[in-house]
């Protein structure tokens, strides 16, 4: 007898869903230095644990080591750091930051190790505008950085501008970190900064994070005085020149002071900011990519809308993201003084608002998606009043 197939009768489907992008990541820094350990074939390597430097044959003494030590003795400790190599043949370190970058993209922070004023200042400008995002952290120990000092006539000592703090203050960079240091066995500091920043970065409920008043292992503090840490980190009262120092507060506590970028920017929120819109531009893509069509229609919109939703719910549950009074301009329905409940609301214009061109352009209609940051208390007041 003929064994007939059920096809005819039940037609079944299976497919399987589009894997989504890998998101990248931001918890991994690259140390950029000039030992040619690595083949130039490679440029750099990931390591995951500052010993694997060891055995891949760098030297106990080596910048790259002393610094892999500093990054993975964090408090929170990173998962894995990459190493680069700027070579002889290099024409700067910029040169080398490019090629570490057209081999891999994984990686957030670039530390150059022992870089002077003008690499730092060229890769300052570099990482304004680069793709992936990206963000220097550069360690100078020079004294000039921490006090007023004299223009090359002896006068006008105000309108110097001879510190790379004051420097890149004054070009208003936001992704770059500089920090103090004067100390001959860690001349590269910052690493142990980039470190705890790196390693606290790991996406959980409540993980978020500033680097204010954060202990570095490894680092010994300076021994500033009061003047010289306001004119490099400021007060509660002034930004000073945007600088960070590590210092001993009470004896006790050994402290970073005070996690800012160049422009006055804390440090946590370019780097959330920066995860936000990873995640929400790949959180569309994936929309677009697994869906059969985006209809551009007012739902169709919405499905947009849904998946902005969804990357701000996770930066709510980092603690990134909190409810507040939006105290901004108008944008459509949201008014100045209106509470925003959830800490964010998205909003879109109406398709019925779209010109034709946009609509045979098959252009979205804008998206607006205003955002109340938690922030952070880092500066505290205690009047006391006795009464006897």
């Amino acid at each position: 007898m003929a064994k007939l197939t059920l096809a005819p009768i039940i037609k079944i489907h299976a497919s399987l869903a589009a894997r989504a992008a890998t998101r990248k990541g931001f918890d991994t820094a690259l140390i950029l230095g000039t030992s040619e350990v690595i083949p130039q074939s490679e440029r750099l390597r990931v390591y995951y644990s500052a010993d694997a430097l060891i055995e891949d044959g760098f030297k106990a003494d080596s910048a790259e080591y002393k610094a892999a030590k500093l990054y993975f003795s964090a408090t929170e400790t990173p998962t894995k750091l990459y190493v680069g190599t700027k070579y002889s043949t290099d024409t700067d370190l910029l040169t080398a930051a490019r090629a570490c970058r057209s081999v891999n993209s994984e990686w957030y922070v670039l530390i150059p190790l022992g870089a002077s004023e003008a690499d730092v200042l060229t890769l300052a400008d570099w990482v304004e505008s680069a793709q992936p995002a990206t963000i220097l952290a550069y360690t100078t120990g020079e004294s000039v950085n921490l006090s007023l000092h004299e223009n090359a006539s002896g006068t006008d000592a105000d309108q110097d501008t001879e510190g790379i703090f004051k420097k890149l203050k004054a070009k208003g960079y936001r992704r770059s970190f500089g920090q103090y240091c004067n100390q001959p066995d860690t001349p590269d500091a910052v690493a142990a900064t980039m470190g705890y920043a790196m390693g606290a970065n790991d996406g959980t409920v409540n993980s978020a994070y500033t680097l204010a008043y954060k202990h570095l292992p490894g680092v010994t503090p300076d021994d500033l005085t009061e003047n010289q840490v306001a004119y490099v980190a400021g007060t509660e009262e002034s930004t000073g020149n945007n600088g960070n120092v590590y210092v001993n507060r009470n004896d006790y506590y050994n402290v970073l002071q005070q996690g800012r970028m160049a422009d006055g920017t804390p440090f946590d929120e370019i780097i959330y900011l920066d995860m936000l819109m990873d995640r929400i531009t790949l959180n569309v893509m994936d929309l677009l990519y697994k869906a059969r069509k985006i209809p551009d229609t007012d739902p169709g919109v919405t499905q947009i809308m849904n998946v902005f939703n969804n990357a701000c719910d996770q930066f709510v549950n980092i603690g990134y993201i909190a409810p507040g009074v939006w105290k901004d301009g108008d944008i459509l329905n949201l008014k100045y003084g209106d509470t925003l409940a959830k800490g964010y609301l998205v909003q879109a214009e109406s398709v019925d608002n779209q010109s034709q061109a946009d609509r045979e352009n098959r252009l979205s209609p804008p998206i607006y998606v205003s955002i109340k940051l938690a922030g952070a208390i880092e500066y505290i007041t205690i009047p006391i009043k006795v009464n006897r």
